[in-house]
């Protein structure tokens, strides 16, 4: 999993950003900005993406309008992390595209908030060689105006980057340099971050318990911050050592409590890497079958209609699971008879007592019955329907 990275610091944790004297209309205008940027990370910490996306555009507006190019920035790396989470590959290009155009016909300044911005947009590409280079340029300018805050952001983004591309003693020397910094500065998002950056290092490094004692030190500092958004990053990252070190069921435990709170809509690609794990790890989602069989409560999970309760209807249970044995077989009215009813095949018997059978399945679990997408009847018999994805609980 690529470890996403942390967007610039927020307003009252960067000290080092610049500060003007202005009006009382302009003092005004600044405030219901910064209410705005700090309603919009209340949403983003919460993982409520939508809203959040929606309160960063009305505040990167704002800033942009008042050329508070800074806090302009700082709502771009939110939204671009929030577009690579909903996997928006088209909004984190234009974004990149708004923010080259702003640099070539308006002469935006190149300094390194914006080249920071710009690394985050080739990171969340996996274009990981430009990445560095953007970071690179952004940590130059930063030391040479002596931004500290700037530096450490610049640093991140390079040790993400070394991450990403395996290159771990580079990642892990970068993350060494922001420690440095973390004893004057309090930037405590980026500080969590570069905890659990310098934890999925020692993972990777075979490093487990070392790895497994820095993630639990950002359980502790998360339970001051109450950032879901982290907490599950770090549930993850959790889940990763364990996997990793053999400790199969723990790793079970951790991404299935990734997955119970992330929610999928907003947390796409967290999502789908809890799910492949899952699936890896031989956990398997009841959602992703059309039909799940449970024996021991005598009933069908079926997709669209959700549990369907056969109460004492055995026979069609024990037709169904026939079925579901081997989905696409065909069964003739004489292997039915004898396996279902335990009976030699009489047509005059038997005939109109399948059809009535198959009837009444249908009409239990065909989320349609004029229109069965299950059930289906062939020259000398009945078959499931062979595409159905179909799981048998005992």
């Amino acid at each position: 999993m690529v470890h996403r990275i942390e967007p610039t610091s927020d307003p009252a944790e960067n000290k080092s950003e610049n500060t003007v004297s202005v009006g009382p209309q302009a003092g005004a205008a600044l405030a219901a900005l910064d209410s705005m940027m700090e309603l919009a990370k209340l949403y983003y910490e919460r993982c409520d993406f939508i809203v959040a996306i929606e309160k960063y555009k009305v505040a990167s507006e704002q800033a942009f309008a008042s050329k508070n190019y800074e806090k302009y920035l700082k709502c771009q790396n939110h939204l671009l992390r929030m577009y690579a989470e909903r996997e928006d590959v088209d909004a984190i290009n234009q974004t990149k595209e708004a923010l080259q155009d702003l640099v070539l016909k308006e002469g935006f300044e190149l300094n390194a908030k914006t080249y920071y911005t710009l690394g985050i947009c080739a990171a969340y590409k996996n274009q990981f060689d430009v990445a560095l280079d953007y970071f690179q340029k952004s940590l130059a300018i930063a030391l040479a105006s002596d931004e500290k805050a700037d530096i450490c952001y610049a640093i991140n983004g390079l040790a993400v980057t070394y991450y990403s591309l395996d290159r771990l003693s580079e990642a892990l020397k970068e993350i060494y340099n922001l420690q440095v910094f973390f004893q004057v500065m309090q930037l405590r998002d980026l500080k969590l971050s570069s905890q659990m950056m310098n934890g999925n290092i020692m993972r990777k490094m075979k490093k487990y318990d070392q790895a497994l004692e820095i993630f639990w030190d950002c359980y502790d500092l998360l339970r001051e911050e109450k950032n879901l958004y982290m907490y599950l990053q770090l549930l993850y990252s959790t889940a990763a050592t364990y996997r990793d070190s053999g400790e199969v069921d723990m790793a079970r435990m951790y991404f299935k409590l990734a997955k119970k709170s992330a929610d999928p809509n907003n947390l796409k690609y967290l999502s789908r890497h809890i799910e492949t794990q899952l699936t890896d790890l031989g956990v398997t989602s009841k959602e992703d079958y059309d039909l799940v069989f449970d024996a021991g409560s005598h009933s069908v999970l079926e997709r669209k209609k959700g549990r369907v309760d056969f109460k004492n209807q055995f026979i069609l249970l024990d037709m169904l699971r026939l079925f579901m044995k081997t989905p696409g077989q065909v069964y003739s009215k004489e292997f039915l008879v004898k396996q279902v009813w335990k009976q030699e095949y009489d047509p005059a018997i038997h005939d109109n007592k399948i059809y009535v059978t198959i009837k009444r399945l249908r009409k239990l679990i065909e989320p349609e019955y004029e229109k069965p997408r299950y059930i289906f009847r062939a020259k000398n018999g009945y078959y499931l329907n062979k595409n159905t994805k179909v799981l048998l609980e005992q």
